[in-house]
């Protein structure tokens, strides 16, 4: 029996990164051996342990073969006699098909750390194109590692581009596209893994919504990219510099897809395209399952991103009724997510990167001000029913007047 130290582990050591999952492969061993060494079993498809002090994942050298549509289909093999080169020949990319054993040497059979130095991501084998999940792998590591000037190899690509015309993007579950989205969002390049999708046709498939805002255009005025789907970009790479809140970070991705429906006639112009795009953030969550959390917000930001740029120019009452549809009185954390995307929306276009957003801290003084109204003790006094109703009516009054208060002396 020989353990080896694989994927992920290898390559950021390697890379001069932190190392978080160190994961193992353990060659020439049986379930019946690993148990007996007090390894306790969790795999199902294939046998994975984990170590008895460390609970550190130890699977048993395998090779797949390919039985059916999607990311599951796929027979496992985890004889004691299937070598190292073969487990490593099935692994998506040159990058991860490295592996160290308890001495510290490498083994590198698929030539991964000259991959390393090239910063280029290659699959190992034409088996690459067995697994649709790769597509998404492979555009999470572009975005991860963009910093670093890695990119996606021609060859790769073109494969990435055969999985994305056979169909097979279909069989992926909601859950593990979700799963890779959220991974990409959390990188420092979200906007790569975007890109790269859209090179390999693989955006139509998964994201036809965002897909859709290519080509759109805007007017140049308030644009200069023009693009709706460059300025998408533009401004999920804005939003990644401002907030690690992958929540905020979804909304930024999908507050624009309302302009993908406005009619030809009416372009450069989207009115109401805030509105517009309520239906399709709505089916695209339900589409991934994605967190209610995230949707809310999601609808939130395409619903008033228009209002927030424009906030100075609100009455005190229009302000209030704002603060109500958003429950920032119940809520108050999902001012500043508001904000930042609405900022990341602002700079996300071709010039105006470094442009300030000082509709920020004036919403903020708003609502601050308009906080100062008790509300939540004129409710803890038990009125009911209208009684209640009057008593927060008056309270709201009072909150658009201290509001005006504070307009009538701001500069803006």
């Amino acid at each position: 029996m020989k353990i080896y130290l694989v994927g992920g582990a290898v390559r950021d050591k390697l890379l001069n990164l932190p190392v978080k999952d160190h994961d193992y492969m353990v060659v020439g061993a049986t379930p019946e051996q690993m148990l007996a060494l007090g390894y306790n079993q969790v795999g199902k498809d294939f046998p994975v342990f984990l170590h008895p002090k460390t609970s550190q994942e130890y699977a048993l050298a395998r090779t797949e073969r390919k039985t059916a549509a999607g990311y599951g289909g796929f027979s496992v093999d985890a004889a004691p006699t299937v070598t190292l080169e073969q487990d490593l020949m099935r692994r998506d990319l040159t990058i991860n098909a490295i592996a160290q054993d308890e001495e510290g040497k490498l083994y590198d059979p698929y030539n991964g750390v000259a991959d390393l130095e090239k910063r280029t991501l290659r699959h190992v084998s034409d088996a690459f194109i067995e697994d649709p999940l790769r597509v998404l792998r492979v555009a999470r590591f572009a975005a991860r590692f963009h910093n670093l000037g890695f990119s996606v190899a021609p060859e790769t690509m073109a494969l990435m581009a055969k999985i994305s015309q056979s169909g097979e993007l279909e069989a992926l579950t909601a859950e593990r596209v979700y799963l890779e989205l959220d991974k990409a969002l959390a990188t420092d390049d979200p906007q790569v893994f975007f890109q790269v999708l859209r090179d390999c046709g693989a955006l139509a498939v998964l994201f036809p919504e965002i897909e859709a805002l290519f080509g759109v255009p805007q007017p140049e005025k308030w644009h200069p990219e023009i693009d709706t789907g460059v300025h998408t970009m533009m401004v999920l790479e804005q939003v990644a510099k401002l907030t690690n809140d992958n929540s905020v970070r979804f909304a930024a991705l999908v507050h624009d897809l309302g302009k993908a429906l406005s009619p030809k006639e009416h372009l450069p112009k989207h009115h109401g395209h805030g509105q517009k795009g309520l239906p399709l953030i709505k089916s695209l969550c339900e589409r991934f399952r994605v967190p209610n959390e995230y949707r809310d917000l999601a609808l939130l930001v395409s619903d008033q991103h228009q209002n927030i740029h424009k906030v100075t120019e609100l009455r005190a009452d229009t302000l209030v009724k704002l603060f109500d549809k958003a429950d920032f009185w119940r809520k108050p954390h999902r001012l500043e997510q508001l904000l930042i995307a609405c900022e990341a929306d602002s700079k996300g276009r071709t010039g105006l990167e470094f442009t300030p957003y000082p509709q920020a801290d004036y919403l903020k003084q708003c609502f601050a001000a308009a906080s100062a109204v008790e509300v939540q003790a004129i409710i803890a006094q038990g009125y009911k029913g209208a009684e209640i109703r009057e008593q927060l009516g008056k309270a709201r009054t009072a909150a658009v007047q201290v509001i005006k208060g504070l307009q009538a002396t701001s500069p803006s």
